[in-house]
């Protein structure tokens, strides 16, 4: 009859028939009447004593079962999912899977200790990779009294860089010896930083190391091997008590070029000295961020450093006064003339707010002069009439009926006012529309027929004069004689 083989949580794990071997797990499980049962009884026996000695992991395992891996002589146990050792650490050259919090893996491509922290491996150490020691340490040393003294030592390649002692100074003995120290102080101390050095980090006596502090420091007691209490802070900026110039001064330069001194005991002097035709430049930072030179200071002349490019003084920091004995160049307010608090520039046409200036003709332009002239270059006195249309120069003109204009062309037996002036010497009304009637003067008259000089010229009509007056209101008096029968103009004295 066959039966049933359960777990020891209740699990049922296989059944057995009669006379049958039942290979479910690394175990034989042996059937009723199976024949030449005790051998498999007593290999099975044997199996759980040597816990399944072997190189090669069981191939039926069950979770808790127990195999002694000969190959890397631990003694592992089957979780359910993968064969993990007892004690020690998982050993692989890549990072294993399935540990607990607190299993250590022993890395055997870097030979590192890991520890897992339930989530990521954390390195134990040692922290180098590869050949030499690359870590903090801590050791122990003897000084030259015998004494055992505690330190750590950070070491890179198995060279000791610096140190760290929370005691007093001590001297190390011969009997624990690290390279590049012989006194150690209290705090940190540098490789190549030995009392027999003076305590000079790399100094000259030790050829060819360059062991550095780089970064920022809060303080330093010493700096090129000169005491703190003698430095100049900037809260306290003076010279007086670390050194005293004279008033020979000082130089600046391999040769000695700058030389700032005292001269007849209270003037300052700043001079260059070496060479003929020596200059001072003075350079500043531009916005730009780039070192550029602004003045030059030479044996006969102030040079700026670029042509037309820097300014003496400013809009809001002006200097006073300038004395010189000539100015050459073009100043701005030079160009422009003063009026009042205003600076006005020249201009040759008629323009608002400028001073008139002659054009290449020799003309001057303005819209109103005001003030008494001496004399005008044209003859006649004139005042702006509207008109109903524009008339040439010449037209005689009378005051006409209309109430949209106030002259216009004159007609037979009206009375003439004026003629048309092309330049009229005084114009009165000039802002009003219209056109220029002269009134009095010498003025060009549109003539019919001819004329003798001294003939008295009458109102014709279609805004012309003839010598025929039969009752027409007079125009004026002709100045020059023409025989030509056809209309012309004819310079005539104004009497109307």
């Amino acid at each position: 009859m066959a039966y049933q083989i359960d777990r020891y949580n209740n699990t049922l794990l296989t059944v057995v028939d009669d006379g049958t071997i039942d290979q479910t797990t690394d175990l034989k499980f042996i059937g009723k009447n199976y024949s030449g049962y005790g051998e498999l009884h007593n290999e099975n026996f044997l199996f759980l004593l040597e816990n399944f000695s072997g190189v090669n992991e069981p191939a039926r395992p069950l979770s808790g079962q127990v195999w002694f891996d000969s190959g890397s002589s631990k003694l592992k146990f089957y979780d359910g999912d993968q064969w993990r050792s007892t004690g020690g650490s998982e050993t692989s050259a890549t990072q294993p899977s399935g540990l607990s919090v607190g299993d250590f893996w022993w890395n055997s491509s870097s030979d590192q200790l890991y520890v897992y922290n339930g989530i990521n491996f954390v390195l134990v150490g040692p922290q180098n990779v590869g050949n030499g020691v690359t870590q903090m340490q801590s050791v122990e040393v003897v000084d030259t009294t015998g004494a055992v003294r505690n330190l750590i030592s950070a070491t890179v390649n198995d060279e000791v860089i610096f140190v760290i002692n929370a005691a007093n100074d001590f001297t190390l003995g011969l009997s624990t010896p690290i390279l590049g120290f012989d006194r150690i102080r209290k705090g940190v101390t540098l490789k190549w930083t030995r009392q027999a050095d003076n305590g000079v980090t790399n100094s000259q006596q030790v050829a060819g190391n360059d062991f550095r502090y780089w970064g920022t420091a809060s303080n330093a007691e010493k700096l090129g091997g000169m005491s703190a209490e003698n430095f100049a802070t900037r809260d306290l900026a003076s010279f007086d008590s670390l050194v005293e110039f004279p008033d020979a001064g000082i130089t600046i330069g391999n040769s000695n070029d700058l030389q700032l001194n005292i001269e007849n005991g209270n003037q300052a002097v700043i001079q260059n000295v070496t060479g003929q035709n020596s200059v001072i430049k003075i350079k500043v930072t531009n916005g730009a961020g780039a070192i550029v030179p602004t003045v030059t200071f030479g044996s006969t002349a102030m040079l700026p450093a670029t042509d037309n490019i820097f300014n003496l003084g400013s809009l809001g920091n002006r200097f006073q006064d300038v004395y010189a004995s000539s100015f050459k160049g073009e100043a701005v307010n030079a160009t422009n003339l003063r009026v009042g608090s205003n600076f006005r520039p020249a201009a040759v046409a008629a323009n608002p707010n400028t001073i008139a200036a002659r054009d290449p003709a020799g003309n001057l332009s303005a819209n109103l002069f005001q003030g008494t002239a001496t004399q005008a270059r044209y003859a006649d006195l004139a005042e702006i009439y509207s008109t109903d249309k524009s008339y040439p120069v010449g037209t005689v003109v009378s005051v006409c009926a209309h109430n949209d204009h106030e002259v216009g062309a004159v007609n037979s037996g009206e009375i003439a006012i004026g003629v048309i002036s092309e330049n009229p010497a005084y114009l009165m009304n000039s802002d009003a529309e219209g056109q220029a009637v002269g009134l009095k003067g010498r003025v060009p008259v549109r003539v019919v027929g001819t004329v003798k000089k001294g003939q008295a010229v009458y109102v014709h009509g279609k805004g012309t004069a003839c010598t025929s007056h039969t009752g027409a209101s007079i125009v004026g008096i002709a100045l020059e004689s023409s025989d030509n029968e056809n209309e012309k103009l004819v310079e005539c004295v104004l009497k109307v």
